[in-house]
């Protein structure tokens, strides 16, 4: 997958953030099909990954005036897809049929072909999962194996509670403590990681 013309006849952001319908015409027409193909890639239904792809879009234009530089669309548009993707394989049970490490394989997938879309090699996709990885190790041990088994390992806050014996509520403290954390030690490179979190 390739944006070398990301670039060129790039839309006017400012009409964009005014809400001026031709520009959004214009950025629909331009990643329409790639945001179609890259849904399709983990979804392998060329419809739901058109429907998909088209919720993406009207994300973007409900948060056009959050975008605050062009290839930010960019940006939003591909994680926005990966968001949708990620719920319709949930929705569809896939996590029931292949179980919760096959879930985790696509969601890494999904990830990297994020990343290698801005053209980052793999050894730059290895140095950032080794630095998210150095960020995680700082947290608290019980902050730590929360937040690793609500966003990696896909449990759901009740399911946490009963495998630690803590209350619910010490699992919510613990991944919003770890977020706060998380977002400030990596803030550096923020945009690069946000649909990780």
């Amino acid at each position: 997958m390739s944006f070398s013309d990301s670039n060129s006849g790039s839309p006017d952001l400012t009409l964009f953030k005014k809400g001026d319908e031709h520009t959004f015409e214009l950025i629909f027409d331009k990643y329409y099909e790639r945001l179609v193909g890259f849904c399709n890639q983990f979804i392998s239904d060329l419809d739901k990954s058109k429907s998909l792809a088209q919720q993406a879009f009207i994300k973007l234009w409900m948060n056009r005036d959050k975008i605050e530089q062009i290839n930010g669309i960019t940006a939003f548009l591909y994680t926005a897809a990966k968001t949708e993707c990620l719920n319709f394989l949930r929705q569809e049970k896939y996590r029931y049929t292949y179980q919760n490490n096959a879930l985790q394989n696509r969601e890494k997938l999904l990830n990297q072909e994020v990343l290698e879309s801005f053209r980052f090699d793999r050894l730059e996709y290895q140095e950032l999962e080794e630095m998210i990885q150095s960020a995680l190790d700082k947290l608290p041990e019980k902050c730590r194996q929360v937040f690793i088994k609500s966003r990696f390992e896909y449990m759901k806050n009740r399911e946490i509670a009963e495998e630690l014996g803590i209350a619910v509520k010490s699992v919510e403290g613990n991944i919003t403590r770890a977020l706060k954390f998380l977002r400030k030690e990596l803030q550096d490179i923020l945009p690069l990681v946000m649909w990780m979190f």
